[in-house]
């Protein structure tokens, strides 16, 4: 039974809904079986889809500093905790559950907000709410208004930082690496085992003559009985200490002062020890990544591989997709497990549905481990740290962890675990043991993992062609896809596949590229792609690529489709390290479409529908510029390349040369250097640089309104390789001036967005194969068409000066007129503008910014537009619009539009602003009751709703400006009349 106080609170901020639970909010003992601290007991908390949580804390008296401080300390070692309540009679403290701990002053350093209760008053409940109410948490509103929790001082950042320090320290004091990574790794286990009491002080006091574990550190036959122990109680599966190695008191007493928080440089305590038993299992495993980079750094051995920390947020992602439905009792393989984060998670799914809610045996646990859990990994290193994960997660979900019997387990490492090639390790012996059945390989239920995707030039390519005499169709950068190939070796028909892939097959300009990750979504129809590219920042830091996840037959749905997932930039996403997706950031598409136009797949993530129609239009209505420039004897090129100056270029001294910098929309400068170098790498053939030349710079762009960077040279000029150039007949002149216009339009910046290989993805530039793939217009039609006129007399005239904002415009609606597009075209291609300055901070910035009244008039005066286009054919209704003016720190934006009856003098489009009574929690439960929708309950996450009945529609999304746009109207009253045809709306 929760206080009156908190109820008063909960109620106030929306995670009590008259009186009931919003979604993720547990009470009482839910919530406290929920939290695995030590001391610390919370009243109440809510975790989001993402995992993350809050938790809400009544006390009858303000507590004491210390007391806070220990209750955050136990939360921040949680790791997923961004906020901590505290609920006193005269205020609530708000504290920063990111933020490091630190040893005095911590609660005060890391409080974020007070907020004073006054009898009878709610002004302080209101501010409250808005600030880290439920919806504000849901929408991700939060994140906006703080900038101080972050995971950049989480406990998994701080851990890595330190073990790389300690492993550091450890091999500057003379220790081998590999050395060093086992004491680190077989210390950090063991201490685990003592902080969940697993091994009891009097036990190594009794055994080993003293309490704690840094005290038998810094005793060397102490410290020697206690590791032989562990080795023969672990089957030698635990990280290894190599027989010949010599521990040193000096390195022992190291990680005695790791574990301490002794600071290595002063000798002072000035932090607080880990607290391994609430760190959670699978981030004590993310070691290997730490010891895996430096390994990288420092050995030849590893050479051509890759090892990157799969973060927790991305392992839930994958397994929340691949598990649900199942029974409990499926097998689950690993080829590349690494660490083991995704063999740990599955095994506590496993044992949760295998147990069915109720109590977990021993034996079952057991038996999920040694009998459905399967990795493979190249590394034995890895594979020893799999192991010593599954240990702990076994150990964690124990009905009995104190037990003589806890600490026996079968060895893993040989059986389920296998230090092997994957495309060769069925044919080991150790291989034939546990993954093949009667000499085939073994049929998995379920298969999961994050294979290496990186390009490590040609050699390895060419290795990758003969590797394991497979026939597939090999993507010419990156190995993902084959590792998803091979793969299928060990599934049947029904396995469900969630791997984390290379994204930059999927949307590669090369014939290869493109044959091989369709050869595999064929095979594994029905499959949905979850595309990760705005969040390489802090998914795969270290990575040059993006990332994909690939979910293979996972979901009942149709064979001949495949669902495009967009994962979108947030403010939260990139503080919290978690997901939001929208329900306009999933498409569905025919396989067949792809299959026929290979570059609406990318349109179908980074687009809306009305993008792809778009580009299926234009793209079938015109033929390439590269075909055109074909029939005009002209190609695109890429300019010299200096590189080595291996070859002769002494025939092109004297020219001017062109660089990156002496480009600028429409002009050049005047004063170009000339070239004097007799040698270069690739200089090229003297034809290609003749004038009058089309000249496109590599890279777009950055500005409020990104763009090609296109301009046309009178005279003969050599230009670089950060330069694409098309030299046109003489004759043709006007050509280059129609081609410079058009490709430094909006409509351009759009259909690079939709369609380029790497731009919008991972890299801020365009290819050759890009540009040759836009469509234009017949040449000489366009010539000849007033539209194409006034293209040409407008580049010509921006080659003396710089185009305004106006001359921009102006250029953007003659280029439409060109295409013959009408106004909804037009808007599709001005927001994909908007969209493409996503790729950069300010852009990504100005998408999450509070849609102002202004932006929602705009959206409302769109969608009345594509409405009664609808309506018109009848010609009996209409629909007039309501704009909620809410506050600015409002986390959602609502906009009503009303069906009546047409009269002669309504033809124009009635809208109107509303001052709302109340605030916004007031204006949802007042839709809601008027369309009986429970709306503050449906609104989870990043939901946008759409609700009606027969005579109004309610459009509810939160306040960024990205959920707001033309091409969004467009969508949703696409979806509007679809419903309407349905029968929902009459």
């Amino acid at each position: 039974m929760i206080t009156k106080s908190l109820n008063e609170v909960l109620e106030a901020t929306g995670y009590l809904e008259n009186g009931e639970p919003a979604h993720g909010v547990y009470l009482d003992a839910d919530a406290r079986t929920k939290c695995q601290t030590r001391e610390f007991v919370p009243d109440a908390l809510w975790r989001s889809d993402s995992a993350l949580t809050v938790y809400f804390k009544v006390e009858p008296k303000e507590p004491s500093e210390e007391q806070i401080a220990r209750w955050r300390r136990e939360i921040w070692n949680q790791g997923f905790a961004p906020l901590l309540w505290i609920i006193s009679p005269n205020k609530i403290d708000l504290y920063n559950g990111f933020g490091r701990p630190k040893e005095t002053g911590d609660a005060t350093t890391h409080r974020l907000r007070t907020f004073q209760r006054i009898e009878n008053e709610l002004d302080s409940l209101d501010a409250l709410d808005e600030f880290a109410g439920r919806l504000t948490m849901e929408t991700g509103q939060f994140w906006q208004q703080t900038r101080t929790v972050n995971r950049k001082t989480s406990v998994d950042r701080q851990l890595l930082s330190d073990l790389s320090a300690l492993e550091r320290d450890l091999v500057g004091l003379g220790m081998a690496r590999s050395c060093a990574q086992g004491l680190i790794g077989r210390s950090i286990f063991t201490q685990y085992l003592i902080d969940r009491q697993i091994i009891t002080q009097q036990s190594l006091k009794h055994n080993y003559g003293h309490q704690t574990f840094p005290a038998i550190l810094r005793n060397l036959p102490a410290t020697e009985r206690l590791f032989n122990w562990l080795r023969e109680t672990f089957n030698g599966d635990m990280f290894p200490i190599e027989r010949s190695t010599t521990l040193n008191p000096k390195h022992l007493c190291r990680v005695a002062d790791f574990l301490e928080a002794v600071d290595p440089d002063t000798g002072q305590t000035t932090l607080f020890p880990y607290q391994f038993d609430v760190i959670p299992v699978e981030l004590i495993s993310s070691i290997y990544e730490q010891f895996a980079h430096t390994a990288s750094l420092t050995s030849n051995t590893d050479a051509g591989t890759d090892v990157f920390y799969t973060r927790l947020s991305l392992v839930s992602l994958v397994l929340d997709e691949i598990t649900g439905g199942l029974s409990g009792e499926e097998t689950v393989l690993d080829l590349t497990c690494g660490s083991g984060v995704f063999l740990v998670e599955a095994l506590r799914r496993l044992v949760e549905l295998r147990s069915n809610g109720g109590e977990r045996s021993r034996k079952l646990i057991r038996s999920t481990l040694h009998k459905q859990i399967y990795g493979v990994d190249i590394s034995e290193s890895a594979v020893r740290v799999a192991a010593f994960s599954l240990y702990l997660a076994a150990l964690e979900l124990d009905p009995d962890p104190h037990s003589s019997q806890t600490l026996k387990f079968e060895p893993l490492i040989g059986k389920t675990l296998i230090v092997g090639n994957a495309w060769d390790v069925e044919i080991t012996p150790i291989g034939q043991a546990g993954l093949t059945n009667w000499g085939t390989p073994r049929k998995f239920e379920v298969i999961v993992g994050n294979p290496p995707w990186s390009y490590h030039g040609k050699e390895t390519t060419t290795a990758r062609h003969t590797r394991g005499g497979r026939k597939n169709v090999h993507p010419p950068r990156g190995e993902s896809l084959d590792f998803a190939s091979r793969a299928m070796d060990f599934a049947s028909e029904n396995t469900r596949f969630g791997l984390i892939l290379s994204a930059v097959q999927f949307f590669s300009r090369s014939n290869t590229g493109a044959a091989a990750s369709r050869q595999v979504i064929e095979k594994l129809s029905p499959v949905t792609l979850v595309n990760l590219s705005n969040q390489a920042d802090w998914l795969f830091p270290n990575s040059n690529m993006p990332a994909v996840v690939l979910f293979a037959r996972h979901r009942p749905s149709r064979p001949d489709a495949i669902t495009a997932v967009q994962v979108p930039w947030t403010p939260a996403g990139a503080q919290s390290h978690t997901f939001e997706i929208a329900r306009s950031d999933i498409i569905t598409m025919p396989l067949a479409d792809w299959q026929r136009k290979p570059e609406l797949l990318k349109a179908a993530f980074v687009g809306f529908r009305r993008d792809l129609s778009l580009l299926d239009k234009l793209t079938t209505s015109h033929s390439r510029l590269g075909d055109q420039l074909a029939k005009l004897d002209a190609k695109l090129r890429v300019g010299l390349t200096f590189g080595d100056k291996s070859r002769d270029a002494h025939f092109l001294r004297g020219l001017p040369l062109l660089k990156k910098e002496d480009l600028h929309p429409f002009t050049l400068l005047d004063n170009l250097v000339p070239f004097n170098d007799v040698k270069a790498q690739r200089p090229r053939n003297r034809d290609i640089y003749r004038a009058p030349l089309l000249l496109i710079k590599e890279f777009i762009k950055k500005s409020p309104q990104p763009r090609p960077i296109v301009a046309v040279a009178d005279r003969d000029i050599v230009f670089t390789n950060s330069f694409f150039g098309a030299a046109l007949p003489p004759a043709r002149r006007e050509v280059a001036h129609l081609l410079a216009a058009i490709l430094s339009s909006s409509l351009a910046s759009w259909f690079f967005l939709m369609t380029a290989s790497t731009f919008g993805l991972w890299m801020q530039r365009i290819t050759r194969k890009d540009i040759e793939c836009l469509p234009v217009p017949e040449i000489d039609m366009a010539l000849s068409s007033r539209a194409g006129k006034h293209l040409i007399q407008f580049s010509q005239h921006m080659q003396k000066g710089s185009p305004s904002d106006s001359d921009w415009q102006t250029l953007d609606e003659a280029v439409c007129d060109l295409y013959e597009m009408d106004e909804a075209a037009r808007i599709v291609a001005r927001d994909g503008q908007f969209r493409a300055s996503w790729q950069w901070k300010g852009g990504r910035n100005a998408s999450v910014k509070t849609a102002k009244v202004n932006y929602l008039l705009a959206y409302a005066r769109t969608f009345l537009a594509a409405v009664d286009v609808w309506l018109s054919a009848a010609n009996q209704r209409r629909m007039r619009a309501e704009v909620f003016e809410l506050p600015k720190l409002a986390p959602l934006r609502v906009v009503r539009f009303v069906l009546e009856d047409r009269s002669e003098k309504s033809n124009h489009y009635e809208l109107k602003v509303i001052e709302p009574d109340g605030k916004l929690r007031d204006v949802l439960n007042r839709i809601g009751k008027r369309l009986n929708v429970p709306l503050a309950k449906s609104l989870v996450g990043q939901r946008e709703l759409r609700v009606h009945d027969r005579n109004e529609v309610v459009i509810i999304k939160p306040a960024a400006r990205r959920h707001w746009m033309g091409v969004s109207a467009l969508e949703d009253a696409d979806a509007v009349i679809v419903d309407s045809l349905s029968g929902t709306v009459s």
